[in-house]
């Protein structure tokens, strides 16, 4: 399956959650469509499961195949595998990116990685999927850091998560530690989606 490019303000009215993180998606809290105020209507099991699946596969912008590859990495390791799995999304390249300020979504860190703009403990890394290691240090290449959409989403940025340091001077950041599972989204049930791709 490949990745969703059409409208993501239908997709989150959808889902019923802000894909962006701003929640300006949600200004009408029910589905799109002309039906839309009376479709909210009880699921089954499975369409919780599903849906809590779909909620994060959006919310990172993976296709289906990807997404279901990194589960299972993370079934591997050790500890409990729906946070585990959050973790491993958590230390993709492109989502560090934008959690670090240098686009305003992560579609738009995406685009700067595969372009060739991001660099990893000063290495070129083009790879948005590559994952990030605790202690790799993040930057923009000599030529990129004066972008305007950089400059633009550096200024717009409002929360730097604790477990990444920034140096605003050398426009770097530095991945200090893996996340807490309070520090990731809230409102994702990760145990659904264990539990949807254990059926």
């Amino acid at each position: 399956m490949a990745r969703y490019t059409g409208p993501k303000f239908k997709l989150s009215r959808r889902l019923g959650i802000s894909l962006s993180g701003t929640g300006k998606e949600l200004k009408r809290p029910f589905p799109p469509g002309q039906h839309g105020p009376g479709q909210r209507k009880k699921l089954s099991g499975y369409g919780v499961q599903l849906q809590e699946k779909q909620k994060l596969r959006h919310m990172y912008g993976l296709n289906e195949k990807q997404f279901r590859n990194l589960f299972n990495k993370a079934t591997k390791l050790q500890g409990i595998a729906g946070e585990n799995f959050m973790f491993l999304l958590e230390s993709r390249l492109d989502n560090l990116v934008y959690r670090l300020g240098f686009a305003n979504s992560r579609a738009g860190a995406r685009q700067l990685v595969s372009h060739g703009h991001v660099t990893v403990n000063g290495k070129k890394v083009d790879i948005a999927s590559y994952t990030v290691s605790t202690g790799d240090v993040i930057g923009l290449r000599e030529k990129s850091r004066n972008m305007s959409s950089v400059k633009e989403a550096l200024a717009n940025r409002n929360y730097l998560p604790a477990y990444l340091e920034y140096n605003e001077g050398a426009l770097e950041g530095k991945y200090v530690r893996l996340p807490e599972r309070s520090e990731l989204a809230q409102e994702i049930d990760e145990k659904q989606i264990v539990e949807f791709y254990s059926r």
